[in-house]
């Protein structure tokens, strides 16, 4: 039988990203998201890729289908409710999805004996912590609900891992953007507000600084981490250079030639001062390191974009 990869939330920024990276290598690949978007719907037919629409909220046949009837030899788990200011209005939705959801993964992956995983965590576990930058070893500190799903989502790949001979790489992600990215992250949104020409809703004095990590450095990570079992490791994913939020907003309106307005309100809860990753094990065990610095990459997701509305 023919072995697949599966991508748990597939039709979502990043996984859609893998998908086509993993095509592109000639991989056979399985989808499963609870939406079929619209990149998920115009490669359906796509050579090598299979969509199935599932909710991992709940272990139903479906779910269990797509690991019985497919050999799967590596499972890429991305499927999540993001967002650290949304998951603060409605906690209960992350948790399910989050934390019940990777249970239900873990389970089929525990019972057809799948031993190498990838799973999707986030700088957001470290809180506000200001010892910069972040290491792997640092003590957490999750401040928001989804903060806390992703860290409980590691606990529970290390206890999968420990009890059931798993291998299982938690790459911890920070601020991911470019080409398809999400809307409601401030790249998408500040680019699309300063080029609609409406003001810019800005948290804080705009002193706050972000790891900006483009999109196929991270495609890269994730698919180098599923290439090299390791029996469990937590690894960070980051460009390790902070970018200025100002600085950031000032970069955009430069490539777009419009000035922004500005509309300024206090911090928001569950927002963390400063990202900043420490890259140095992801070097060391995968060979990894980011390769499009910031400008570089604003400026080719301002392309993208721009495409896409004109």
């Amino acid at each position: 039988m023919k072995k697949h990869i599966l991508v748990t939330g597939c039709s979502g920024f990043i996984g859609s990203h893998v998908v086509e990276t993993l095509l592109k290598q000639g991989k056979d690949v399985i989808g499963i998201d609870r939406d079929r978007n619209i990149w998920a719907k115009s490669n359906k037919s796509r050579k090598g890729f299979n969509f199935f629409k599932v909710d991992i909220q709940t272990p139903t046949m479906h779910l269990g289908r797509v690991f019985q009837n497919y050999k799967i030899s590596k499972v890429i788990h991305l499927a999540a409710e993001t967002g650290v200011r949304r998951s603060i209005l409605e906690p209960q939705k992350y948790f399910q999805s989050n934390v019940l959801g990777t249970i239900n993964i873990l389970n089929f992956i525990k019972k057809y004996k799948i031993k190498n995983v990838v799973f999707a965590s986030s700088s957001s576990v470290y809180g506000n912590n200001p010892n910069y930058p972040w290491s792997e070893k640092d003590e957490l500190n999750p401040i928001s609900p989804y903060a806390l799903t992703k860290k409980t989502g590691e606990e529970l790949c290390k206890m999968y891992s420990d009890l059931y001979k798993l291998n299982i790489t938690c790459l911890r992600f920070f601020t991911v953007y470019g080409p398809r990215g999400r809307v409601d992250m401030a790249p998408y949104k500040f680019i699309d507000w300063t080029y609609r020409k409406i003001p810019l809703t800005l948290y804080g004095d705009g002193t706050s600084k972000r790891d900006y990590t483009y999109i196929t450095d991270i495609v890269k990570g994730i698919i180098k981490a599923s290439n090299r079992p390791s029996k469990f490791e937590i690894i960070n994913l980051g460009n390790s250079k902070p970018v200025v939020l100002n600085t950031f907003i000032s970069t955009i309106s430069k490539y777009l030639k419009i000035k922004p307005k500005i509309d300024q309100y206090p911090m928001q809860l569950g927002d963390v001062d400063t990202t900043y990753a420490d890259i140095k094990k992801a070097k060391r065990l995968l060979n990894w390191q980011p390769k499009v610095p910031f400008k570089k990459g604003i400026k080719k997701m301002i392309d993208w974009y721009k495409y896409e509305e004109e």
